[in-house]
Formats: C-alpha cells, structure tokens, sequence
C-alpha cells in the first residue's frame, strides 16, 4: 500500500489520478489533498477518499466543520509545499499549475518521497536545485506526463551511448497548419479548442503556442540528462505515438498509447511496477493513419526559444516558465493577441543575464523579475 499525497486535486490531472486510486484501493492510500481555489471540489474528496489532511492554498472559505471530524485542514504555499512531509507520503503528485509549485517538489525531494512529476514548471524553473535535491535526498522522480512517461519508459534498460536521440511528439494544438500571419486575428475561444485533450485553460494556451512542447524539451532535458540538441520534436496529430527514441544504428522504438492520461499517471503512481488493468487498450486495426510532420518554427516560435533557453541554462529557463506564465494569464483575461505570449517572452529573455541557480532563493528571484519585466512590457 503506497501512501499517496496529490498537489492540485481537483484539476484534470489531480482528477484523473484519483479515480486510479479509486480503481486500486489496495494499491493506493490517498493521505492528502490539497487545491487553490475549488474547496467545494475538495470537500467531495474528503468525504470519499477520508485523507488524513487537506490542504487549501488560497483564502477560499472552508471551515474544518465542512469535513469529516477525521481531516485535518491546513492553509498556505508553506502548507502546501510541507503536506507531503506532514502525511508521511511515499509519493507526491504534484499537479500544481505553473512555478507556484517548485517548493513542493523541492520539499518532496528532500525528504526522500517518489516525486510523480504533473507540473513540468517547477522542473523547468528550477532544474538545477530539483537535481541537487534528488542527488542529496534520495527520493526519485517518475514523470506524469504522457510525453515524459513514454521517453522514461524507452530509455529503461538502454546504454546510454546507444541513444542518438529523444523525439516528443506534438499534437500541433488548434492551429496546426497556420501560417503566422492568420495566427494574428484567431481568438481565445479558438484557442481553447484542443483537438486531443482535454485540459485546463493555461496548459490549453500552451498547448496552442507550442510552449507546452518547449517547456516539455527542457523537462526532459533535466530529467534524462540529455543535451538539447539530443531531444527533438514532431507533431503527431493523432497524439497516438508519445515519444520515439532513435538508436545510434538508425532504428528506433516508439511508445504508444491512446491519449487517456489514466495511463501514464497509473503507470507513474505504480513505477517501477505496472498497473495490471488496460485503460483505453491500442486496437491496431482500428487505428487511423499516424501522420509525422516538422513543427513550424516560424508560426509557433515557442519552440526555438525553449530550445535557446534550455541551451543558455541556468536562470534562463525560470524567466522563460515565468515570462511565459505571464503573457498566458494577461491572454486568457483578455489584454493582447495570441501572437504577443512569444513576443514578449523573447523580450524578457533578451533584458535577463543569466546566472547558475545556487539555491531556491535564486530561481525565485529570476521568476519574480522575470514577472515584474513582463507585466511592464503588457502596457507597451
């Protein structure tokens, strides 16, 4: 029975990784949840899953008396980052949004706890500490990610003198095929139509520049040890191949699966064992034609600048999470153009002088001027 801790609860994945737990209750002990804002959510959890501690990030109303007389409540960034710690987790799902949850999964590593790894943020913002904490901790990283849990299975057992190179692949997003120019009059709600998967709104915009493939570049880029110019992409319309590792004599294997991300965290919360129960098993023959094309570079410049972020290291991959988290929330509150996210991203990383992360202190200090440098370019 493996004691599991899940950051973001209520979001699609924190959704998706309960009714796993609900699947296998003599696998998995659901000891703690925790949210930001949807409390009424939250309250439904408890009264089924009966976790010893709940955690609630915002000032959301919830009183204790809302739970059963079993949960303990806890407020707070400090509570959420101390829960895992405080259920004595052997696994926290970090399905936190965005860099605001890099102290748990620094916390989780430091303690020695298996790190199911949703919120690729906090390892893009801050690798190199999540590296120093792992080394120092003892704990371990599965990623949650369909793309990431694909490439860590690929690479299970192999030397790694033999890989040439890491392939993720892309669903495209909603405007898969336009050119730049005709990016420059779509509008939110297009943006917010993903093909594939169905997701929260920021992951959805991300998804729809391409960001979301670049921050999953520099994900993996830290959590294989791989150069950046060892990891590609290719988009798969079909989001049916999840990544392909191409062999140094010209083979290469791929991983597939149907786009339910039930997959991937069944496969993550139980690693480095596997789920004896098929979600959404492969029909071969009832596949469609798997379509494999280069990604624009030119209408979605998201990518060419994780690439340049991820090769300049450092600092330079916070400011790119943060500048990104930025232009995404003024987008979606209805300041700007689809076209600015990367416009402005690009901005802030030419103004920033990249420096080696020696602690937390240091990525949060990049993140918030990362922050404050694109909030001001929001009025230009």
């Amino acid at each position: 029975m493996r004691r599991v801790v899940i950051l973001g609860s209520t979001g699609s994945i924190g959704v998706q990784a309960l009714d796993v737990c609900r699947r296998h209750p003599d696998l998995f002990d659901v000891v703690g949840l925790a949210v930001g804002q949807s409390v009424q959510a939250l309250v439904a959890q408890a009264k089924e899953f009966k976790p010893e501690r709940v955690c609630v990030v915002s000032d959301a109303p919830l009183s204790p008396d809302d739970l059963p007389s079993s949960v303990a409540l806890s407020r707070g960034p400090e509570a959420l980052a101390c829960l895992g710690v405080e259920c004595g987790a052997d696994l926290v799902l970090n399905a936190v949004v965005g860099a605001a949850g890099l102290p748990a999964s620094l916390a989780a590593l430091e303690t020695g706890s298996v790190l199911a790894l949703a919120n690729k943020e906090s390892i893009v913002a801050g690798g190199p500490v999540l590296l120093r904490a792992l080394a120092s901790g003892g704990g371990r990283i599965v990623p949650v990610d369909s793309e990431h849990a694909a490439s860590a299975q690929l690479l299970r057992g192999e030397d790694p003198e033999e890989i040439a190179r890491l392939v993720l692949t892309a669903s495209g997003g909603p405007f898969r095929g336009r050119s730049r120019a005709e990016l420059a009059h779509v509008t939110r709600e297009e943006a917010l139509q993903h093909p594939t998967w169905k997701m929260g709104a920021k992951i959805t915009i991300d998804s729809a520049t391409l960001f979301n493939k670049g921050l999953e570049i520099i994900e993996a880029h830290y959590l294989f040890d791989l150069e950046m110019d060892r990891i590609g992409v290719v988009v798969h319309p079909q989001s049916i191949v999840h990544a392909i590792l191409e062999m140094c004599d010209g083979s290469a294997k791929a991983q597939v699966g149907l786009a339910d991300m039930r997959q991937p965290i069944g496969w993550a919360l139980a690693s480095p064992e596997r789920l004896h129960d098929p979600i959404g098993a492969v029909r071969w023959a009832d596949l469609p034609p798997l379509v494999f094309e280069p990604p624009d570079l030119d209408a979605f410049p998201a990518l060419g600048l994780a690439f340049a972020a991820g090769k300049d290291g450092g600092t330079a991959t916070a400011v790119l999470n943060a500048a990104n988290e930025v232009a995404v929330h003024a987008y979606l509150n209805g300041c700007g153009v689809f076209l600015d996210i990367p416009r402005i991203v690009e901005e802030v990383l030419s103004r920033h002088d990249v420096m080696e992360p020696r602690d937390l202190d240091d990525v949060l200090h990049a993140d918030a001027w990362a922050r404050t440098t694109a909030q001001g370019l929001l009025g230009d």
